[in-house]
């Protein structure tokens, strides 16, 4: 099975990241098979399924009828009753979706470590990779907890993913040497944060500041 594309890559390539935080956000904001909750469904930037013939592509539930793309959620939520990490059930999720790509599931696990270094300047992926880890946290939310509550988090999601674009959209109004200092000060504000998504937005007054100074 290849590493990346090309061989030999230290990472996975910038094309190969998107597809896969696609791929994973619609295969789980795809309905249940107890009935779907109000979720937004996000369409692949593109799905490319392997052929069946090539040993490389094992055939996966992932690229079945939409029936069996439903077992995702169903996945997740049997790991929260049966008192399993769900985390575990997603990362398997995701080394499904990297074997459906071709790609050694171990190395593409450890790409996605090395995201924030390898990509640091990419302020396009960076956001896309952010919205990756939150839609991550949402699956396991919704399996979590009560409809109430998951529907209060999804919207508040909603929200931030507008912020982001908002930021995103001011952001490329400046020249690449500007960006890539906001894009490191949002990467140092994150890291003051743990990482937390809520942490991936800079206002516009803080981004107008950052590039006058």
């Amino acid at each position: 099975m290849a590493t990346a594309a090309g061989g030999g890559s230290a990472t996975m390539t910038r094309e190969q990241l998107l597809h896969l935080f696609a791929r994973f956000s619609f295969l789980t904001s795809l309905p249940g098979e107890e009935g779907a909750r109000s979720a937004p469904l996000l369409l692949p930037l593109y799905v490319s399924p392997p052929s069946s013939s090539n040993p490389d592509h094992p055939p996966s539930f992932l690229s079945s009828a939409s029936g069996s793309l439903a077992e995702v959620k169903a996945r997740i939520a049997d790991a929260v009753r049966d008192k399993q990490e769900a985390v575990a059930v997603t990362t398997e999720i995701q080394e499904e979706i990297l074997r459906e790509m071709g790609i050694d599931p171990s190395f593409g696990i450890g790409c996605l470590g090395k995201v924030n270094i390898m990509y640091e300047d990419d302020m396009e992926l960076m956001v896309k990779f952010y919205q990756f880890v939150a839609k991550e946290e949402m699956a396991i939310d919704e399996a979590e907890l009560d409809p109430r509550e998951f529907t209060e988090k999804l919207h508040a999601q909603q929200k931030l993913q507008e912020q982001q674009l908002k930021m995103l959209i001011q952001m490329r109004k400046y020249k690449p040497e500007s960006q890539s200092v906001i894009l490191e000060t949002l990467h140092k504000q994150l890291e003051g944060a743990n990482f937390d998504a809520d942490a991936s937005i800079l206002t516009p007054e803080r981004i107008q500041d950052i590039v006058e100074n």
